[in-house]
């Protein structure tokens, strides 16, 4: 069995790369976003540079999310590499340690990294995300150049007027808030009959408040009103299931938005998805691990072949490629959530598994 003082060495030395290792891929993709959203926002008419670095450093936090598996297979062939370059791993076999044991504290390093990332991470991200798109919307509204296309998807609701198709670029409050949005009223005739494209729109009991508004009837010039209400029976779950992307949402709050979604008949399948997948990601980084062994345990006398690694790299990106695919049938509700969270984490976990199984045991 592995001694305390070598396992603890295990991990701190994965640890340690890990954090190294997020910190620089942090900075690089914080570099990207602003040079991204420099480039999309410059024509806007109040552009600021101190805005823009506000918003990246909002968006950074969900893409870092999105690299966390990335981050632990990199980490754990970087750390396994090192230690066979300085002949560590060659001193533990030597010592009688199989690599069931020398893998154990990189597989609880990793463990820790996947529980940091989905209980500190996450909602800093969420919150980032949520912000960052409210203050991008802002910044573009009423811009010329902006145009005023949806990042959302649309929702249609219908009342004793008839028929109103309302979109928006974000949702902020709990389904409570629109920004930038977008209302066309259709009557019971089916003609449409206006258009009020607003700064803000808040739903109320019974109604949505639109403020900043600018009405544009049929025939006639566009008019500029300061406020408006437009009577609804929507509520706010069902704004938020719809409209509200699911990882603005932090896993804390996620439980409850799918239960109170579920209790008004809607499938909730996007939540239930993100839920899962961050329930699961634990269990990812540590399939992530076990892949990364089976390319970076070669004695460095015998020389780590770049293919081979390189090889690792290609097979996580592919592990992470079929996680996303499997995530977005879970969304639509083709595959239960909870399958397709954790179906790759099982089929990348049973290849690791069976590898070194062959390897250490024949």
């Amino acid at each position: 069995m592995i001694g305390f003082t070598l396992g603890r060495y295990f991990f701190m030395r994965y640890l340690s790369i890990t954090m190294w290792m997020f910190i620089g891929l942090s900075a690089l993709i914080f570099i990207v976003v602003f040079t991204e959203l420099a480039d999309r926002l410059g024509g806007v008419t109040d552009y600021s540079v101190t805005a823009t670095l506000a918003i990246a450093a909002m968006q950074t936090p969900i893409l870092m999310q999105q690299s966390v598996p990335f981050i632990g297979l990199v980490s754990a062939i970087a750390t396994l590499v090192a230690l066979n370059r300085r002949y560590e791993l060659v001193v533990t076999r030597a010592a009688g340690i199989s690599a069931w044991q020398f893998l154990l504290p990189l597989c609880a390093g990793s463990l820790v990294f996947g529980l940091a990332a989905i209980l500190i991470l996450n909602p800093i991200a969420a919150g980032g995300l949520e912000q960052g798109e409210a203050l991008e919307a802002s910044a573009r509204a009423g811009s010329a150049g902006s145009g005023n296309e949806q990042s959302s998807p649309w929702i249609k609701q219908r009342t004793a007027e008839g028929e109103t198709i309302i979109g928006s670029r974000a949702v902020l409050d709990q389904g409570m808030e629109l920004v930038d949005a977008s209302f066309l009223r259709i009557d019971t005739d089916g003609t449409l009959v206006e258009r009020i494209d607003a700064r803000s729109a808040y739903l109320r009991q019974g109604h949505w408040e639109l403020v900043g508004a600018n009405r544009i009837l049929a025939g006639e010039a566009p008019e500029a009103i300061e406020s408006v209400r437009i009577d609804t029976n929507l509520t706010p779950e069902f704004v938020m299931e719809r409209l509200a992307n699911p990882e603005t949402i932090s896993i804390y709050d996620l439980p409850r938005k799918i239960a109170a979604a579920r209790s008004f008949g809607l499938n909730a399948n996007a939540f239930a998805m993100q839920f899962h997948s961050l329930i699961a990601l634990p269990a990812l980084l540590i399939a992530m691990t076990l892949i990364a062994a089976t390319v970076s345990m070669r004695f460095a006398r015998m020389g780590q072949s770049v293919s081979i690694i390189l090889g690792g790299i290609l097979a996580g990106f592919l592990l992470y490629v079929v996680t996303v695919l499997v995530q977005a049938f879970g969304s639509a509700g083709f595959v239960p959530p909870v399958a397709a969270a954790w179906f790759p984490v099982l089929v990348a976990s049973f290849i690791g598994v069976t590898f070194l199984l062959y390897k250490e045991d024949g």
